[in-house]
């Protein structure tokens, strides 16, 4: 097979849950154990970092790759979903798996996959770890696709194990409860294995503390040793101040993940950087900065607050839950423009009642949807965003959307995109014209 034709064999072949939702989950890890245990166990191979959370997850893991690998370890790196390229969610250094691997691994692992009939996430958490063995990494940063206790990822014994946050997200699989979520999440924690955990909500800070004392796991929570003091945006980077707690000394970082609700993440990063240099891991003052500097281009990150056109400024962020849009109408107060332009696409499994109860009404919106089956029609969209006084036209396809919303701008205007990964995956900055 092509690697054109080894990608619609997986997509048509397996349960994908970006495209059919939660019928596409597994509430076990038997699959995943069967398919290591068929390729030699490749995940014991080699060291690993292992995160989950709500929110923030994505960013916390390119940020910490772009650090190990600015630090000369050979660093991969596993995240989902991808936005443009089936191979963006396995890279070595910066540096997507290559479509041969994808080819021949196919080839290796069709057996099991007629076998024991494995969902697309569990084949593509086998492949990773099967190609960070294959290249010898020092270490690879996993993220969780959904939860944790029973992700498709939760066979690796990690060097550390981070949790973000807790929001609300993927209720009908995780629990309707905070401490329910938290629960599952909590699952990556293991014997003896630090964990650190991003936010303290008091909500669910007793579920972790209880699990790292079962697991005799020594708990520490980002927010209790460091804050942001002080923040400004400069050439498109977001300078923050760090306050260490402990001895009040503060310390500036340059982030080029410009949002500034990536302050919360980088306090997560720096204390999972300070568990890891405990453990003996090499990561000097100049490589931390190096790697949060230059994180996009290093680990080729998209769709975090990332400006795609000037003048009107076109923004894509990948926010599509109650937590990240609350983060993006937070972003929006802070921004200057004449005129707000949304343009909105969810998918149907999602609290989207919750999402656009938080949108501003004195925006213009154009409501969109992705080309994949669990989206919702933008009709429908529409329809339920009148509600809560959003009120614009509906469109078949989002470059449609951001046609009409350029028409409609002027240069001092902002648009932004946003609700759902697969959009923004859709969205191809070459084909975007300003006035």
């Amino acid at each position: 097979m092509t690697y054109q034709e080894t990608l619609e064999y997986l997509y048509n072949r397996l349960p994908m849950f970006s495209r059919i939702g939660s019928a596409a989950y597994k509430k076990d890890l038997t699959n995943t154990i069967e398919l290591c245990s068929f390729l030699g166990n490749p995940e014991n191979k080699f060291k690993t970092i292992h995160i989950a959370g709500t929110n923030g997850k994505g960013s916390v893991s390119h940020m910490l790759a772009a650090i190990l690998q600015k630090a000369g370890y050979k660093t991969g790196l596993y995240t989902s979903p991808h936005l443009k390229d089936f191979r963006e969610r396995i890279k070595i250094n910066g540096e997507l798996i290559s479509e041969a691997f994808v080819v021949s691994f196919t080839q290796q692992i069709d057996p099991m996959i007629s076998k024991i009939s494995p969902s697309f996430f569990e084949i593509t958490v086998a492949m990773a770890f099967q190609y960070f063995a294959d290249n010898k990494v020092d270490i690879a940063v996993i993220e969780t696709g959904l939860g944790g206790r029973l992700d498709s990822t939760n066979v690796i014994t990690p060097e550390i194990s981070v949790i973000t946050n807790i929001g609300w997200d993927h209720m009908n699989l995780l629990g309707d409860t905070l401490k329910a979520i938290a629960g599952e999440k909590a699952g990556i924690i293991k014997k003896q294995v630090p964990v650190v955990i991003g936010e303290t909500q008091p909500e669910t800070k007793q579920v972790f503390l209880e699990k790292a004392h079962t697991e005799n796991a020594p708990i520490s929570f980002a927010d209790h040793a460091r804050y942001t003091a002080n923040w400004q945006y400069d050439h498109h980077l977001l300078h923050l101040d760090i306050m260490e707690i402990a001895n009040q000394q503060i310390t500036q970082y340059k982030l080029d993940l410009s949002g500034y609700y990536q302050a919360k993440n980088l306090v997560t990063v720096l204390e999972a950087v300070n568990q890891l240099q405990k453990k003996g891991w090499k990561l000097n003052q100049e490589e931390i900065h190096q790697g949060l500097e230059h994180t996009k281009k290093i680990t080729g990150l998209h769709g975090r607050w990332e400006t795609i056109h000037l003048h009107p400024q076109v923004i894509l962020d990948v926010a599509h839950n109650e937590a990240g849009m609350k983060q993006i109408v937070a972003q929006l107060e802070l921004m200057q423009f004449k005129n707000l332009h949304i343009i909105i696409g969810m998918v149907k499994d999602k609290d989207v009642d919750k999402v656009l109860s938080l949108l501003p009404p004195n925006a213009r919106y154009y409501f969109t949807r992705a080309q994949i089956p669990r989206a919702m029609p933008e009709d429908m969209l529409a329809e339920k965003a009148k509600a809560f006084n959003l009120t614009g036209k509906h469109y078949k396809e989002v470059h449609e959307a951001i046609a009409d919303a350029l028409q409609h701008s002027v240069n001092e205007d902002l648009i932004l995109i946003c609700g759902s990964v697969f959009l923004i995956g859709e969205v191809e900055p070459g084909k975007i014209k300003g006035n």
